[in-house]
């Protein structure tokens, strides 16, 4: 695992890009396997149709990504990737930024292996 939701409203919808997104993101990933194995990179996107942003009156809009990872990364580590992740998705969005209200954030969540469960044969294929 690292797992990365992405969360985004409707109204950017067109101009997003986010399967470009995605790519970015795990790519970040991909390119510290010695700390995430790439067998384990998933992401995924939420497209929101029910939200309010403010007082709900102007068509803001906004992008959450949210990282799950499992424990054991050092902090040095995790707060590098998290720079890192977090600069793309600012550089993803900066036109769209410019142009428009929109709010961009980014959460760590880091949980105890135990209660998660894992069945991937996906990680030998990187073991060679």
């Amino acid at each position: 695992m690292p797992h990365i939701l992405v969360e985004y409203t409707d109204n950017i919808k067109t101009e997003a890009n986010i399967p470009s997104l995605l790519k970015k993101l795990n790519m970040v990933l991909v390119s510290r396997s010695d700390i995430f194995p790439t067998g384990g990179i998933r992401s995924r996107a939420y497209l929101l149709h029910d939200y309010c942003v403010a007082d709900g009156t102007e068509d803001d809009a906004f992008v959450h990504v949210m990282l799950k990872i499992g424990a054991g990364r050092s902090s040095e580590d995790k707060k590098a990737t998290c720079d890192v992740l977090f600069a793309v998705i600012k550089e993803h969005f900066s036109e769209l930024y410019r142009d428009r209200y929109l709010a961009l954030s980014m959460e760590l969540v880091e949980f105890s292996e135990a209660g998660t469960y894992k069945f991937n044969n996906i990680h030998k294929r990187y073991k060679r």
